[in-house]
């Protein structure tokens, strides 16, 4: 009775923190293509092939993760569960201790933007997890399914349709829901306080380099404010350069003051703007800041007097309220 109790007890906690830990990567899966891209780097894994390949790894990790955390709550194919729940949590087990022990990766981004663990506080937190999981393997037979019939069958398949879906929904749009310092409702100047720990402040490494200064503390202090975020000319997606005109153009005729920002160089920044007629300056802020401050390429973030209000994806452009 009491091996019983505590295998059930570790199936809730399991499949909770699965749920949860894949619920706040889903809601924002370029933040972990972005992690991916940072393990598979040369400094840390050397594994450089793999990174065109981050996004698919971090969609597929993140859905797996999810979509096992329903299944071992609802008992769906028990074995198959916990076996997979197992393999996983080895892998990102090796991972935080490879992180932690030749200190490669400061924040393995297992919770995603949302909670923010040392590489040693993730290891030990899969250490326990995985005792969980082992539970789980030799009792799995006290894993029963939650309900008769085909049901647990229809809500896994369900499931999985709804995470694929909102995964395709903000990959076209922008996240759900936005843990960052940069979210909407956010004041940028309040984000440079250093706590009182002494700790790094929430915003970091902004500034909006012009030709002679740093125009962020201009900027800031600024009411109405518009930034068309190109943080990589060669990635940006050139479809949405004519909606960045028009709407550029629009804010301008209304009082804005419009800069595009980039990480890219000046020269293909003045190539870029003359191609296609863009009614606006670059400025210079490094690349991880601006993929960071918004997940798209191009995107927009209007500011006033540093508190962001708005934010859109190139493709939700006409829903800016201006």
């Amino acid at each position: 009775m009491i091996l019983k109790l505590i295998t059930q007890i570790s199936r809730i906690l399991v499949g909770a923190l699965f749920i949860f830990s894949g619920f706040v990567k889903l809601v924002d899966p370029i933040g972990s293509e972005y992690k991916f891209q940072e393990y598979f780097s040369e400094s840390v894994l050397n594994m450089e092939f793999l990174i065109p390949y981050a996004l698919l790894f971090a969609i597929v990790l993140i859905v797996a993760e999810i979509l096992l955390g329903v299944m071992i709550l609802i008992g769906y194919k028990s074995k198959f569960t916990v076996w997979s729940l197992l393999i996983i949590t080895t892998i990102f087990l090796f991972l935080t201790w490879y992180s932690a022990y030749y200190n490669k990766v400061t924040d393995c981004g297992c919770f995603g933007d949302a909670i923010k663990l040392t590489p040693w506080e993730t290891f030990y937190k899969n250490v326990i997890l995985i005792g969980l999981i082992l539970i789980l393997l030799v009792k799995v037979t006290f894993i029963k399914p939650l309900f008769k019939g085909k049901i647990t069958k229809v809500i896994t398949f369900l499931s999985l349709a709804s995470f694929l879906f909102i995964v395709q929904h903000v990959l076209t749009h922008l996240p759900l829901i936005d843990f960052r310092a940069y979210a909407v409702g956010k004041n940028l100047q309040e984000g440079m306080v250093y706590p009182a720990d002494g700790s790094i402040p929430p915003v970091h490494d902004f500034m909006l380099e012009g030709v002679q200064q740093d125009l962020a503390p201009i900027l800031l202090e600024k009411e109405k404010v518009m930034l068309v975020i190109m943080y990589n000319l060669d990635k940006s997606d050139t479809n949405g350069f004519p909606a960045m005109k028009e709407v550029s153009e629009k804010a301008i005729a209304k009082g804005y003051t419009v800069y595009g920002v980039s990480a890219s160089f000046s020269d293909d920044l003045l190539v870029a703007q003359e191609k296609y007629n863009l009614p606006f300056d670059f400025l210079f802020c490094d690349e991880t800041t601006l993929k960071t401050m918004i997940r798209a390429n191009p995107g927009i973030i209007i500011l006033d007097k540093g508190t962001v209000t708005q934010k859109k994806n190139w493709v939700d452009v006409e829903g800016l309220e201006l």
